[in-house]
């Protein structure tokens, strides 16, 4: 078997097209016009979404080479976006050119919608596939937030504020560390190590996912076999086989086979198999164009489907992606957050994502979390003789 390349992305754009075909056998002709316009922003946000993750999908992997991806572009930008709620000036303008917005074809309020329906969406109760999304605000006791920044938090970003004590740092860590168990099922634990008195906020953003194959595979089918990094070098894993009808498309022009595997419910995965030595190839031209001409060549085929029981994981500092992709106001003395917290300039000094990846025969289960540690600092520090640093971890 050659090198597989699994997008592992959480393609908003995948679920907005089921999420419109189920609305277009729900709704009569008389009322799908009102249903089009109620979801308009979301529907728009879809491809800037994508193009963000391939963005962002190509910064990582220039920066890693060989190494295995996991991460997922939807709890980044829904992060960010939410910032942009308090940013002004440059900073805004740096932070919506980097999560791909263009307010000539998007307005601001569209995009804080667009988020604010995703959310509704993929936190639907009545789904097959268990799915849980959501935002924490950790903020000092001491720290006075601009009401309208809290307001579109909580209403558009399902934002949960919770009052800390970060003057009691072990008390703070262990009130941000249950947070984090409770919403990964139990999967996350002792996430923040440690933190500093100078403390004055942490953003979580948090994804949980646990979805069954439509057709499962079986356990007795599961048997060693060889899975190639390379052309040279391979590795023994468990491999899982069945033989069933998948939708599959053969994309001659990048040398590869694309298959997608349902989930139970309106959920979808698509994987993908390089031929030998064009991984690379396949990686460079990997846009949201790409996946849609994926999308609509897939025919439905009967195939014998091999694919590996595998755990990936990911770690990654998103503050070092994203000045690398220009945005880098935010994280400068220079940042202008002050639509956030009120007489309190802040700036972002740190943001971490993780997520982990498990794939076996039922299906397959996603965590995804993005942790921001932020920095408070004085920004007309030659006013006093000693500046002072105020921290924002998480």
């Amino acid at each position: 078997m050659k090198s597989a390349l699994c997008l592992c992305l959480l393609l908003l754009g995948l679920h907005v097209q089921g999420q419109q075909q189920e609305q277009q056998i729900r709704h009569s002709p008389e009322d799908r016009s009102q249903a089009d316009g109620e979801n308009l922003s979301y529907v728009k946000l879809a491809p800037r979404n994508a193009e963000f993750a391939f963005k962002f999908y190509r910064q990582i992997r220039d920066e890693l080479g060989d190494g295995n991806i996991f991460f997922s572009p939807l709890s980044i930008s829904t992060v960010f976006a939410m910032l942009t709620l308090g940013a002004r000036s440059n900073t805004l303008r740096e932070l919506y050119k980097g999560l791909a917005f263009n307010l000539t074809e998007m307005e601001e309020q569209e995009i804080h919608e667009g988020f604010q329906q995703v959310l509704q969406l993929l936190n639907d109760p009545h789904r097959e596939v268990q799915l849980n999304m959501g935002n924490a605000l950790f903020v000092d006791n001491q720290v006075e937030l601009l009401q309208n920044f809290l307001d579109h938090a909580t209403n558009l970003y399902h934002t949960e504020a919770v009052s800390s004590n970060f003057q009691n740092p072990p008390e703070a860590t262990r009130e941000v560390n249950k947070y984090v168990e409770t919403k990964t099922h139990g999967k996350i634990v002792d996430l923040v190590k440690s933190l500093d008195p100078d403390t004055v906020m942490v953003i979580i953003n948090y994804i949980f996912f646990k979805g069954s194959w439509e057709k499962p595979f079986k356990n007795f089918n599961t048997r060693d076999d060889d899975f190639f990094l390379d052309a040279k070098n391979s590795v023994k894993v468990k491999m899982m086989h069945q033989k069933n009808y998948f939708n599959v498309h053969r994309d001659k022009n990048l040398s590869c086979w694309v298959v997608e595997i349902p989930y139970k419910g309106n959920v979808t995965s698509l994987f993908v198999l390089p031929d030998e030595g064009t991984m690379k190839q396949v990686e460079d031209t990997l846009l949201k164009e790409t996946v849609a001409n994926w999308l609509r060549s897939l025919k439905e085929r009967d195939i014998y489907l091999d694919l590996p029981k595998f755990s990936v994981s990911g770690s990654y500092d998103v503050k070092s992606l994203f000045k690398k992709m220009g945005v880098t106001e935010v994280f400068s003395d220079q940042a202008d957050l002050s639509g956030v917290a009120k007489n309190l300039p802040l700036k972002v000094s740190k943001v971490i994502h993780k997520a982990s990846l498990d794939v076996d025969e039922r299906g397959t289960e996603e965590i995804h979390l993005s942790e921001m540690v932020k920095v408070v600092q004085a920004v007309y520090s030659w006013l006093q003789k000693v500046p002072e640093v105020w921290h924002m971890t998480g």
